[in-house]
């Protein structure tokens, strides 16, 4: 079996030309998949259907989870695809195997008091507070990812007409709107604080670390957290929340949800749709809390 798993690897590696992380992901499962074989005394070509669905099972039953478990009915369809190609085996077991049903997780929102109330405890007067404000305030107004922030770069902002222009997931790019206030926090930081950032080696991004390189995805994740505490804001908090709260305010505020699908540069409306489902949870707690027979 450790045999035949390397010559996988080897294969997804050479023929395939897919990543070392994803190599990694496969031999993970299929390393599993050997260690529960050599408990239940099984060879492979006594591996069927039902043996891999104990296996998948037996992975639900130690915590794995959903997405997790979908993944591995991947790399087993694929392994056991390819050795029945080979010869290896008569016939592929795994074909018949059904991906478990991925969970409809609600994303995580703060209410505008609270982010109201965060933005305005950012003491601009501070070293890189003026930076770090802007940063907060372009998330929540423009609804961007992560990435695409610390992608920005000066020549696509138009602050007079109030647009960014983005290159999101797929190298596709759009437009996103920048509200008032987080154009005057741009405009604070990029004439009164940027400028000291700039060294000679800097580029045209617009959030510089204080080495004057572009901001990483991990610092800004570490200043969103820190700024968080020092705000007193408790609940567990990253860039990707402030997202979610812009998309979920946008609909609350009466936006339609196709506009809002455009803001967030999603392919698919399906995507979009998860946030009027946090929109009617937010109008049930708030019918239950507040209505005398709620």
């Amino acid at each position: 079996m450790q045999r035949r798993i390397d010559d996988f690897i080897r294969f997804l590696a050479v023929e395939r030309g897919l990543s070392e992380a994803y190599q990694i992901s496969v031999h993970q499962t299929l390393q599993s998949l050997s260690n529960w074989m050599g408990k239940s005394k099984l060879v492979i070509t006594e591996i069927g259907t039902d043996e891999l669905s104990d296996f998948l099972n037996q992975r639900k039953a130690q915590g794995l989870g959903t997405s997790s478990r979908r993944l591995s009915t991947v790399h087993l369809k694929i392994f056991f695809r390819w050795l029945a190609a080979k010869g290896d085996i008569g016939m592929d077991p795994a074909e018949p195997l059904q991906a478990a049903k991925p969970e409809r997780k609600l994303p995580s929102t703060l209410s505008v008091k609270e982010i109201r109330n965060w933005l305005e405890t950012i003491p601009i007067d501070q070293h890189l507070g003026r930076r770090d404000k802007a940063i907060l305030e372009l998330f929540y107004s423009s609804g961007l990812r992560l990435a695409e922030l610390c992608a920005a770069r000066l020549e696509w902002l138009d602050d007079e007409e109030g647009f960014l222009r983005v290159i999101g997931k797929g190298k596709k790019t759009r437009l996103v709107r920048v509200g008032s206030d987080a154009l005057q926090a741009l405009a604070n930081y990029l004439s009164n604080e940027r400028p000291n950032l700039v060294k000679s080696h800097s580029s045209s991004q617009i959030f510089l670390s204080v080495r004057g390189r572009p901001l990483t995805p991990e610092r800004i994740r570490q200043i969103v957290k820190r700024r968080a505490k020092l705000a007193g804001i408790d609940s567990q908090v990253y860039p990707h929340l402030l997202r979610h709260s812009f998309a979920t305010h946008l609909l609350e505020g009466g936006a339609d949800l196709r506009v809002i699908q455009e803001l967030l540069g999603h392919a698919d409306i399906a995507t979009t749709q998860i946030y009027t489902h946090v929109s009617i949870k937010g109008l049930k707690d708030t019918h239950r809390k507040f209505h005398p027979r709620g």
